[in-house]
């Protein structure tokens, strides 16, 4: 009777370890999805600023050669990308900070709290 039964708490420990491993990877892949989001988002918004300073070289090169309509209109593209490269930049900065580190919280708590109520109940 007493080995069923510590038998069957073996087994339970073994089910509850088991989900909480598969918890954390759960969250590990989320946290690293945003992670991946987050990356592609500053990229973006860096390879967007490179366009902004190549659109503002152009236009100080048009302001210097033509007149002042050509000008204007370089520069009123320039400020555009360099504004969508900045909202770009940082919505991804927000994105990394909201996903580092990159730690299986959730599980860590459910693994903690599982030792306590393990301690508490065989003590």
């Amino acid at each position: 009777m007493l080995t069923r039964a510590a038998e069957q708490v073996a087994e339970h420990a073994k089910r509850v370890v088991r989900l909480e491993i598969e918890l954390a990877i759960v969250e590990l892949k989320r946290k690293l999805a945003t992670l991946g989001v987050g990356t592609g988002l500053v990229v973006a918004g860096g390879v967007l600023g490179l366009f902004g300073l190549g659109f503002l070289l152009a236009a100080i090169a048009a302001g210097l050669a033509t007149s002042m309509p050509m000008w204007a209109a370089l520069l009123i593209v320039t400020g555009a990308l360099f504004l969508i490269a900045g909202g770009l930049a940082a919505i991804g900065v927000a994105a990394l900070k909201k996903a580092t580190p990159p730690v299986p919280e959730l599980a860590l708590t459910e693994a903690r709290l599982t030792m306590e109520t393990l301690k508490n109940g065989s003590g």
